[in-house]
């Protein structure tokens, strides 16, 4: 409202003659407008039992995001082994997994923080289950606070999981995969911050930049050991663990969804659809990707002229009846808005 301010006073017009068009230029609701054209499709997109035979082990298997790859997986057919450092919980999501895809889901207490505890979970997957097809290493750790503040021992927290922990449970797998002449197909998940760094959560996006850097190292080394490395950096997708967490009244939400141009939040389906193509045969070329998924906020954010959605008619309501003289009212309001030698 402050560039709305300036615009007005700069001008030295009435809010009549701006508003031509209705205030509500101003602000295009999501939930009437964009989010109609990309409503969340929740089917399974493989075919069924694409997985059958497959070995999948999944790191922070137990909530959320995790959960959800875990979940899909097993319903095309995948065993799945989730491992976590809360034992209890995980016994109880492979439980529930297990009797909803009717496929056995296993447990592995595992802190990816210990590479010696590690170490020993890899050697059990392989002398129980087998050596794993599919990889993903989705466990994580965040806290936000001013960097400044931010002690020694928060930053080792952050990165320990995040970076080490993807680290050790890649290069130990990697090792053992390369030792039995396996393939397997990597999956990292991070964070759209990874590429763009954000302030207040600089450990975790240093460290799932890390993460990032690594994948694509490891898909040009060890794609001739059948290898592939693959990354996916998720947008805003409401989990009931962190929105609980982080956003109790819900009105980060909706500011959220407001610089999302497909006017709405990601669902864990739809990431788990999009993990499961990514693991799977059909994926087989695609090797080093980083994968952005995020109804295009990082696009619109980065954008500097972007914000005139919000004070040009470009949406339906202007469409209609627009003449010659408003072109050439738009016009000066963008000389207003930006320096002239911007234009």
């Amino acid at each position: 409202m402050a560039l709305l301010g300036r615009v007005l006073f700069a001008w030295g017009r009435g809010p009549r003659r701006f508003f031509r068009y209705g205030t509500k230029i101003l602000y295009q609701n999501n939930e009437d407008f964009q989010s109609k054209f990309f409503p969340p499709f929740q089917k399974v997109m493989l075919p069924p039992n694409s997985f059958q035979g497959k070995v999948a082990f999944i790191t922070g298997g137990g909530t959320g995001l995790g959960k959800g790859m875990t979940t899909h997986l097993s319903s095309l057919g995948a065993q799945c082994v989730i491992a976590s450092r809360k034992i209890d919980a995980l016994k109880a999501t492979a439980e529930q997994i297990s009797s909803q895809t009717g496929n056995k889901v296993h447990a592995i207490q595992c802190d990816v923080r210990d590479p010696g505890m590690v170490q020993s979970t890899v050697l059990e997957l392989i002398k129980v289950i087998g050596h794993p097809d599919i990889v993903i290493n989705n466990a994580a750790g965040n806290f936000i606070s001013p960097t400044e503040r931010l002690s020694p021992n928060a930053w080792k927290t952050i990165t320990d999981i995040v970076l080490n922990g993807t680290a050790f449970v890649t290069l130990e797998i990697g090792k053992q995969l390369i030792k039995a002449q396996k393939g397997a197909s990597f999956l990292a998940i991070t964070t759209i911050y990874a590429e763009t760094g954000s302030g207040f959560v600089v450990p975790s996006a240093s460290a799932k930049a890390g993460v990032e850097a690594m994948s694509k190292s490891l898909a040009a080394e060890w794609g001739k050991y059948g290898m592939r490395f693959n990354v996916i950096q998720p947008g805003p997708i409401k989990t009931k663990g962190a929105f609980s967490r982080l956003d109790p009244t819900g009105a980060f939400e909706k500011e959220i969804i407001d610089r999302i141009p497909c006017g709405r939040l990601g669902t864990v389906e739809e990431l788990a659809n999009l993990a499961a193509f990514l693991c799977s045969d059909y994926a087989s070329w695609i090797n080093g990707a980083v994968i952005r998924f995020d109804g295009g906020e990082e696009v619109l954010i980065s954008g500097e002229f972007n914000s005139l959605r919000k004070v040009m008619p470009f949406c339906h309501q202007g469409a209609v009846g627009h003449n010659r003289r408003t072109h050439q009212e738009d016009e000066r309001l963008l000389r207003l808005l930006w320096p002239s030698s911007w234009l």
